[in-house]
C-alpha cells in the first residue's frame, strides 16, 4: 500500500520524467530536421512522409533515451528535494534511507515496463518506416543490403549462392543452387545465368537453367533457355536488409535468429545484440535510478547545476561504453551477451557503491 510518502515522491517522479521528454524530444525533433532540411526539399520528400518519419523517430530514437531522461530527471527533482532540506526531515523522522528508496524502485518499474513494451513491440514497427525513409532520403547511394557475392545456407543441406543481386529489382546474377545429402555428398545441383522474383505469380524465373543431378555416379543434365519454378527460401533470404532485426517483435526476432542460426549466417552477432539490448533497457532503468537517488539525495554546496552536470557525464560515459562494446560485438568475435551485460555490470557496481556511500 502506497503512502502520503509514496504518493508524493512517485508524483514528483513520474511528472518530472513526462517534463522532461516534453521538454527534450521536440528539441530533438528540432535539432534533427534543421541537419536534415537540405537533404529533405532536394529530394522533394512529401509532407506527409516527412511527418510520419518524426512520428517514427520519436519512437525509435526517444526509446533508446528513456533510461537517460529518467536518470536527468530524477537528479532534477532530488536535488531540489534535498536543496529543500525535505530528504534531511524524511530520514530524521525515522524513515529508513532503504524505505525512502522504495517509491522511486515502484517509478523505475512502470518506465522498466513502458521500455520493455515499446521495445519490444511498438518500436520494431515504428522502425520499419523511420529506416526506409532514412535510405530513400538521408542515406541514397549507400548499402542497406549486401549485394555482391552472397551466400546464404538455408538449411543443413541447401545452400545459396548469387554474384550479384538487385534489391530494388529482385533480381540476382549467376544463381546457384546446391543440395547435399546427409553423407554431405552433393544430389543435385542448379545453375541459371539470373533469377528475378515473380509477385505476381509468386514464383521465380530463372535464365539460362542448367539442373545437373547424380545417379549411381551418373551425371544426369537437364537444360531450359527459362524457367518459371518455386522454391521453399523467400527473396529476402538472398541478403535480408541491415536493420533487419530492429524490425522485428520479440516473437519475430526470436524465430529470425533461429532460423539465420541454423542457416549459418556470418553477421548473426548483430541480430542477438539486438535482441540483447531490448532485455537491457530496462534493467538499465532500475540502475540509473539507484545512481540517480544516491548522488541527488545529499545535498552538496553546487546544488543542482553540479548535480546535473555529474548526471549529464555518466549519461555520456554509459553511452560511450554501450557504443564501444555494441561495436566489439558486430565487428568482432566479441560476445553479444557479454557485450550487453558488461555496461549495465560495470554501472550496477558503481551504482551499489554510490548507494552505500549516500546511505552512510
Amino acid at each position: 500500500m502506497l503512502t502520503i510518502l509514496d504518493r508524493y515522491i512517485l508524483k514528483r517522479y513520474l511528472v518530472t520524467f513526462l517534463g522532461m521528454l516534453l521538454l527534450f524530444v521536440p528539441i530533438g525533433i528540432m535539432a534533427n530536421l534543421a541537419e536534415k532540411v537540405g537533404k529533405i526539399i532536394d529530394n522533394e520528400a512529401p509532407l506527409a512522409e516527412v511527418i510520419v518519419f518524426y512520428g517514427n523517430f520519436t519512437l525509435v530514437i526517444g526509446n533508446l533515451l528513456l533510461p537517460i531522461f529518467l536518470f536527468l530527471s530524477i537528479i532534477f527533482f532530488t536535488s531540489k528535494l534535498a536543496s529543500n532540506t525535505e530528504i534531511v526531515a524524511i530520514l530524521s523522522s525515522g524513515v529508513s534511507y532503504w524505505r525512502f528508496l522504495r517509491p522511486y524502485l515502484i517509478g523505475a518499474t512502470l518506465v522498466a515496463v513502458l521500455i520493455f513494451l515499446m521495445g519490444m513491440f511498438i518500436v520494431p514497427h515504428a522502425s520499419i518506416g523511420y529506416n526506409e525513409f532514412e535510405y530513400k532520403y538521408f542515406k541514397k547511394g549507400r548499402k542497406v543490403q549486401e549485394t555482391s557475392n552472397i551466400f546464404n545456407q538455408l538449411n543443413e543441406n541447401d545452400y545459396l549462392y548469387v554474384s550479384s543481386f538487385d534489391p530494388e529489382r529482385k533480381n540476382g546474377r549467376d544463381f546457384t543452387y546446391e543440395r547435399f545429402n546427409e553423407e554431405k555428398k552433393l544430389e543435385w545441383k542448379i545453375s541459371a545465368s539470373s533469377i528475378r522474383w515473380i509477385e505476381k505469380d509468386s514464383s521465380y524465373r530463372l535464365t539460362n537453367y542448367v539442373k545437373r543431378k547424380l545417379r549411381n555416379d551418373v551425371e544426369v543434365m537437364q537444360t531450359k533457355r527459362r524457367l518459371d519454378t518455386v522454391f521453399s527460401f523467400k527473396i529476402e533470404d538472398l541478403t535480408p536488409v541491415s536493420y533487419v532485426a530492429e524490425t522485428k517483435n520479440l516473437f519475430e526476432l526470436n524465430e529470425f535468429i533461429d532460423d539465420q542460426q541454423r542457416k549459418g549466417a556470418s553477421n548473426i552477432n548483430a541480430y542477438v545484440l539486438v535482441k540483447y539490448k531490448r532485455w537491457a533497457l530496462p534493467i538499465a532503468a532500475f540502475i540509473l535510478t539507484i545512481i540517480a537517488v544516491a548522488v541527488s539525495s545529499v545535498k552538496r554546496r553546487g546544488g543542482m547545476g553540479l548535480n546535473l552536470a555529474f548526471g549529464i557525464g555518466v549519461a555520456f560515459i554509459y553511452i560511450f561504453f554501450d557504443k564501444v562494446f555494441g561495436t566489439l560485438a558486430e565487428q568482432s568475435g566479441f560476445s553479444p551477451l557479454l557485450a550487453v551485460v558488461m555496461p549495465n555490470l560495470i554501472f550496477g557496481v558503481f551504482a551499489v557503491y554510490m548507494l552505500m556511500k549516500a546511505k552512510r
